[in-house]
Formats: structure tokens, C-alpha cells, sequence
């Protein structure tokens, strides 16, 4: 191994470092309580060695986001996996997302909710975003008729699982009725859909 390669090597293992602590403390604290300052102290390198991976805060953010929509797309596939018929192939999705959601607030919140300038639906959006929506637009093209709908489909029908992972979050759905509202979730999908 060259020393340009271990340097390299070295880079991405603190790279990688920075982003986990970062992830670790949010989930832990919330994002409020992830600084630079906060996170050298953790990694035990100076805030510059910190500020020669990333910019500020927001950039941090974004890398966390970004490794967020691996995993995503990763437990949407494997739900996608699991079934081939209509309703339990949305059901299995609904459930992998919101589950996704709850059992990851602070990775959530940095994927969709906090301003890491992260630009959606661009061509010029990073990979693993697109990834992200691609299993959502994967789950759903077979049900759609028209492909020209699908894009908009697959945005509505994402932001109402967006809508049922916040609001059941901040405690703002009724008890109990979880189940219940997926299942509704995944008929109104499936009346859409049918032929």
C-alpha cells in the first residue's frame, strides 16, 4: 500500500467516523446537541481536522441523510422482496418505511426534515436519494396504468407515509389506530390502481 493510499484511507476512516458519531449523538440528544465542537471532542481530533471533511454542520447533516437513504432504499428492497401480490407488496413497503421512521428519529429528521441542501428530485441529486424514491417508484409502477403518473404517484403516496411517520411521531394520530390507518393507506393505493 502506497502512502497515498493509506492517507486516502485513513481520510475515509475519520470521515466515516465524524458521520457515525454525528448520527449516534442525534439519536441520543437530538441534532441540537451536534456541534463541531461536540463531535471533535468525541473523535479526539481537533475541530480543523473536523472542518477538512466538512464545511459546517449542514454538510455533516447532509452525509448522515445521505447514508439514511442507503438504508432505505436497502429495507424498502427487502420489503419489496417479501411479496408479490398487491396488497401485502404496499403493506409490506408501508410498514418498512414507517418502521424505518420510527425505529430512526434522529436519521429521519436528517433526510427529510432539517436543511442539509439536499436537492430532491433533481438530476442532479445524490445517488442514494434517488435510490430511495427509485424502490418507492419500483413498488408502485406495476400498479399504475398510465406512466406518465407514476412520478406524481409515487410522490403522493410518499408524502402520505411522510405524513403518518410525523404525525404518528409527534403524537399528533389517535391511539391505537395505527394498523387501522395503514390499512386504509393501502386500499385508497390500491383503488387508485386498480385496472
Amino acid at each position: 500500500m502506497t502512502v497515498q493510499q493509506r492517507r486516502e484511507r485513513d481520510r475515509a476512516k475519520r470521515q466515516e467516523l465524524i458521520v457515525r458519531t454525528a448520527r449516534e449523538l442525534a439519536e441520543a440528544e437530538g441534532w441540537d446537541a451536534v456541534t463541531t465542537r461536540r463531535l471533535s471532542e468525541r473523535i479526539e481530533y481537533s475541530q480543523p481536522v473536523l472542518y477538512s471533511h466538512f464545511a459546517n454542520k449542514d454538510a455533516i447533516v447532509a452525509a448522515v441523510a445521505e447514508q439514511g437513504f442507503v438504508e432505505l432504499a436497502e429495507a424498502l428492497a427487502v420489503a419489496r422482496r417479501k411479496e408479490v401480490e398487491r396488497y401485502g407488496l404496499l403493506r409490506a413497503v408501508a410498514d418498512a418505511y414507517l418502521g424505518f421512521a420510527e425505529a430512526n428519529p434522529a436519521l429521519y429528521d436528517a433526510m427529510f426534515t432539517l436543511d442539509s441542501g439536499l436537492r430532491f428530485a433533481q438530476p442532479d441529486s445524490p445517488a442514494p436519494l434517488r435510490e430511495g424514491f427509485g424502490q418507492l417508484v419500483a413498488t408502485f409502477e406495476a400498479l399504475v396504468e398510465d406512466p406518465a403518473e407514476i412520478g406524481a404517484f409515487t410522490e403522493v403516496a410518499w408524502a402520505a407515509l411522510h405524513g403518518l411517520a410525523t404525525l404518528t411521531r409527534a403524537g399528533r394520530l389517535s391511539d391505537g389506530n395505527h394498523a387501522a390507518r395503514v390499512d386504509l393507506f393501502v386500499r385508497l393505493l390500491q383503488s387508485e390502481t386498480a385496472p
